[in-house]
Parts: C-alpha cells; sequence; structure tokens
C-alpha cells in the first residue's frame, strides 16, 4: 500500500525534530529548501543522506530549491565540529561550488528543482545593515543557550570565533531572503543544522510575521563505533569517483554491519516497506548471504554513478573478492580494474611484486607475509616467493595481501607488458 509521505518519513525513521506539530503537515505540498556548504569539492555519504529526503519530499510534490553555500563556506559552520574550521580562499570556494552544484544536479537529474547560491546575495550586503536588519532580532541568551555554541564556550571548550558564532544568523538570513523572494515555508537538514534552521524561522516570524517551519532528520552513525557516518578505515567516502572509485564505493556497503544495514536501506534507498521487510526476512534467515548488503551497495551505487557503473563497479568487484577468475573480464573491464588497483610486470619474483605494488614495504615485510599465509594469487593462498607459468590467466594474475580487497594489484607476464 502507498504510504503518504508523513508516513513514509515517519518509517525510515527521517522525522527527528519539527516545528510543526502534526507529521501531516509534511501531506500537503509547497516549496523547500535544502542546502549545503561547499567546503570540499565533492560530498560525502553523509551529505547524501539529508540530500534524498529533499529528494523524497520533490517525489511528494514539493518545490525544491537546493542552496550551495559560496558565502557560508567563507565563514564556516560550527555545528558539529570541536575546533575552528580554517577560512578558505574564495577561488577555493568557487571551485568547490561549481564541482558540487554538479554533483547535486546529477543526483536530482530526475526532478524538478532550482539551484540557488546564497553568495548571490550576500556578496552585496553591508555589514552595517546586516547588523540593523538581522542582528537586532536575535537574542545573545538565545544564541549562547544553542547546544553547538555552548559545547565550544564550556569549561572544556576550545572557544569559538565571532566569525562562527554569527553562522547562524548568516543560515537565518538564508531562509528569510527564500521565504520573502522564493517562496519557501520549509527548511531541512541534518539534526546537526536544528540550531541554525530555528534562526530562520525565528527571523521570519520577526521580520515578516509570517509563518516558516524546518524539518531536521537523525544523523546516521554506525551503531558499532557510535561515529558520524560517512567514513570507513578507508578514510572518507565521497560521490565523486576520482576521490572514492566506483567500486571502492560498492565495497563500503557491502561491508556495511547486519546491525545497521536495515537503516541505512530505509535512509538511502527508496525500497517500500513491503519489498524491505522481504529483504529482511530473507536476510535474518541466511545473513552469511549479505543479501541486504548487497541490494544496499546495488542501490545506492547505481544512484551515485549510474546503472552502468554499478554494473562495472560489481562485477570488478567480484574479481577482487575472487568470485570471478580475472581471466574471464574483457579489455574494456581490464582497464577499468587497472584504474582500481596497481599493475607490475612480473619479473617472476612474489616477493619484488608485493614491493614493487605497494602490499608490502620491504622485501623482508614480504617473506613475512608469504610465511604466514597472507599473500593470495587469484584467490588461493601461496608461501612461494616464485610465480609459476600456470599462476597466470590470460597473461595476467591477481595478487592480494589480506582480506581487503583494495590491496590487491595485477600482475602481467613479462611480454604482456603495455598489452
Amino acid at each position: 500500500m502507498l504510504m503518504k509521505l508523513s508516513e513514509d518519513l515517519l518509517w525510515r525513521g527521517l522525522i527527528k525534530d519539527k516545528t510543526f506539530d502534526d507529521p501531516a503537515f509534511l501531506d500537503a505540498p509547497k516549496k523547500f529548501y535544502w542546502g549545503v556548504d561547499p567546503s570540499s569539492d565533492s560530498l560525502t555519504i553523509g551529505n547524501l543522506a539529508p540530500l534524498l529526503l529533499a529528494k523524497r519530499l520533490a517525489i511528494a510534490g514539493w518545490e525544491a530549491v537546493l542552496l550551495v553555500g559560496g558565502a557560508t563556506s567563507l565563514i564556516g559552520d560550527p555545528g558539529g565540529k570541536d575546533a575552528e574550521r580554517p577560512l578558505l580562499p574564495r577561488e577555493e570556494v568557487q571551485k568547490n561550488a561549481a564541482a558540487i552544484k554538479a554533483q547535486v544536479s546529477r543526483l536530482f537529474s530526475d526532478q524538478q528543482f532550482s539551484l540557488v547560491d546564497n553568495y548571490d546575495w550576500f556578496k552585496d550586503v553591508g555589514y552595517l545593515d546586516f547588523l540593523r536588519d538581522v542582528g537586532k532580532h536575535f537574542s545573545m541568551t538565545e544564541l549562547l543557550q544553542r547546544e553547538f555554541i555552548s559545547e565550544r564556550l564550556g569549561e572544556s571548550g576550545p572557544g569559538i570565533s565571532y566569525a562562527e558564532f554569527s553562522y547562524s544568523l548568516i543560515q537565518g538570513y538564508d531562509f528569510w531572503y527564500l521565504y520573502k523572494n522564493n517562496g519557501v515555508q520549509l527548511q531541512i537538514g541534518g539534526s546537526d543544522q536544528w540550531g541554525n534552521m530555528l534562526s530562520g524561522v525565528s527571523l521570519i516570524r520577526k521580520k515578516e510575521g509570517g509563518e516558516a517551519h524546518a524539518l531536521s532528520m537523525p544523523l546516521v552513525v554506525n551503531k558499532a563505533t557510535g561515529k558520524k557516518f560517512g567514513k570507513s578505515e578507508a578514510g572518507t567516502i565521497w560521490l565523486d569517483p576520482a576521490k572514492t572509485t566506483e567500486t571502492e564505493f560498492r565495497q563500503f556497503w557491502i561491508n556495511v554491519d547486519d546491525a545497521d544495514v536495515g537503516d541505512f536501506l530505509k535512509v538511502f534507498t527508496f525500497i517500500s516497506k513491503e519489498e524491505f521487510d522481504e529483504l529482511m526476512g530473507r536476510h535474518a534467515s541466511h545473513p552469511e548471504n549479505r543479501e541486504a548488503q548487497k541490494y544496499l551497495a546495488d542501490k545506492v551505487t547505481e544512484l551515485v554513478f549510474g546503472d552502468q557503473n554499478q554494473e562495472s563497479a560489481r562485477e570488478i568487484q567480484k574479481v577482487l573478492t575472487g568470485e570471478t577468475p580475472v581471466e574471464s573480464l574483457n579489455r574494456e573491464m581490464i582497464d577499468k580494474l587497472r584504474s582500481e588497483i596497481p599493475v607490475h610486470t612480473s619479473n617472476g619474483s612474489v616477493v619484488d611484486a608485493l614491493v614493487s605494488t605497494g602490499l608490502a614495504s620491504s622485501n623482508s615485510e614480504a617473506r613475512r607475509l608469504l610465511s604466514s599465509g597472507a599473500v593470495y594469487i587469484n584467490g588461493q593462498s601461496t608461501n612461494s616467493e616464485q610465480f609459476h607459468p600456470e599462476d597466470f590467466k590470460n597473461h595476467r594474475l591477481l595478487l592480494r595481501r589480506g582480506k581487503e580487497f583494495r590491496h590487491s594489484a595485477i600482475i602481467e607476464e613479462f611480454d604482456e607488458i603495455g598489452g
């Protein structure tokens, strides 16, 4: 049965704080905005969660305004940070903003939306005008009680600059500006933005006598570590294939813990409740098959990188995990694999190959790995210090250290060099 938007968001656990009493407010589409600061040249999977919340509203008929903070990035949001952010040069912010706008546009390409940059209206705002028109409407007592500010100003806190302290007023101005000029009535974001969103609601009420609302979703966390979502053992998971390859991206989702996979399916895919219940039932019966993780990995990789790249990532992953032999790949897939892992032309020595590809730091470490059974050729453990002719399949083999796919390399026979 098709659920209303409010019912769907409640089922997915996507409603944390709200300024409206009844979630049914969401079932009457109006105009909303979601914003992101281009503090880097790519979004992360942490940014993806609220962006998908925005997409759910758009699918349900809400008009979407997506804001890239070319102005707010020049200050830096103190929310969720325990130290002052370094100030970025204007040129870097512009470069980052262009990259983020391209990513947002691609992820929202199947929906109607408006894309705005708050630098366009802030560049002409004078300091005295801002203090008179905005600053006078905010009580210092109210601002000091905001959680992200009180934590920084506490006895053991690192303190906060006036610039970052003012960030909440700047974001509040954004909401007022979009309310007045674009008819926006709702702002959405992660719960770490709640104080900033309230600034906009308050400013609209005080300046315009108008009614506007805010909705936050819980921050996605890893239950095993309690840490904010978006990082892995290998580092931040980006939505740019130049920073996180499609295969690394897909593998991140494959590695999700059983305790998290149900929540992540609800947040990061558009799976229906009926399909979710069936999938999780099968997963509970045979968790070793990791069917829920595979579904999650397929859907999120396809969403971010497209169907064709998702298929390529899945096939490469099968090779790297030993499910598919390396010799079965066609030329296009081999070239794709080369972009994922190192390539080395063999001189016959396994030790040399391990060191040359960075799988071992020295000859002695390479020999220790071999003696401990931590080196694999085409998925089979080996302790041999020399490759054998039968190891090469169609002139190449897959060398791996340990269980992690990213610790792999392609080894090619000498006569295959450049081929």
